[in-house]
């Protein structure tokens, strides 16, 4: 089996200071609406779990390898946790194209955070190339 791996370390310092800075505009940029409803209720928002989701974001950008020149918005890679804390990657728009193109057939995905940093680890599954 063919695999591609990501990984990433976020600053939970840094997630907090976007969102004293710009607020709105960096939340709804960087997450989905239901990651934001994960993450805290409204006014709550909790800096150290949106810290774990961008790195989960930064660590699948990693495995689908977009070009220089690729828009692939943040938003279009959502990260849902189920209630015992397993996470599951969703993805649309141009990161779902490039997963097709890349012939990823699944992911699997691990965060945590602790202090001030968060990590994650994304890793795709690649279906077998076809053999003429």
């Amino acid at each position: 089996m063919n695999f591609r791996v990501g990984i990433d370390l976020a600053s939970v310092g840094a997630v907090r200071d976007s969102i004293d800075r710009h607020a709105d505009r960096y939340l709804e940029r960087i997450y989905t609406e239901a990651e934001l409803r994960d993450c805290g209720a409204p006014g709550e928002i909790d800096a150290e779990r949106l810290a774990s989701r961008f790195a989960v974001k930064e660590a699948a950008m990693k495995v689908l390898r977009p070009s220089a020149d690729d828009a692939v918005p943040w938003s279009t890679i959502e990260v849902h946790r189920d209630p015992i804390g397993t996470i599951d990657l969703e993805l649309s728009g141009r990161a779902a194209e490039l997963a097709r193109n890349a012939g990823i057939s699944g992911f699997e995905a691990s965060l945590t955070h602790e202090a001030d940093f968060a990590a994650a680890v994304v890793i795709a599954e690649l279906e077998p190339a076809e053999r003429s």
